[in-house]
């Protein structure tokens, strides 16, 4: 009987802590696929940040010739298109949930308020009256 190399890749970790599980895997950190496509581009914009702000500030400087506005126009566009801020969801840190985040801490609404109800987070406070 052959050993298959693909079921030695999986970790199962024997868990009976969790009832009405035996095994459960643990494939990785994220909660779902759009928390890592959400890292990679946070990771692209910040390899191209520095470059991206001068390039703009080039484009947007109104005492340079045409030209070399052209040419920082080309430039942008050779960059990725996930090196732009502006494609960044803010999404949950836990949940991955895009709607309703609370900035500061990059939690979503329930998760934050779940969190303040057992005092998780630093210097926050239900509001009492």
């Amino acid at each position: 009987m052959a050993l298959k190399l693909k079921n030695l890749a999986i970790p199962v970790i024997h868990s009976h802590s969790i009832f009405g599980f035996g095994l459960q895997q643990i494939r990785n950190k994220w909660a779902d696929w759009r928390m890592i496509k959400d890292a990679k581009r946070r990771k692209i914009v910040a390899q191209y940040a520095e470059e991206r702000l001068r390039i703009q500030a080039i484009r947007k400087c109104d005492v340079l010739p045409p030209e070399i506005k052209e040419i920082a126009d080309k430039e942008i566009a050779a960059q990725p298109r996930d090196a732009s801020q502006s494609r960044l969801v803010r999404r949950c840190a836990i949940t991955s949930r895009p709607r309703g985040t609370v900035y500061k801490w990059r939690l979503s609404r329930i998760v934050f308020r779940h969190l303040a109800d057992y005092n998780k987070l630093s210097g926050v406070q239900r509001a009492i009256w």
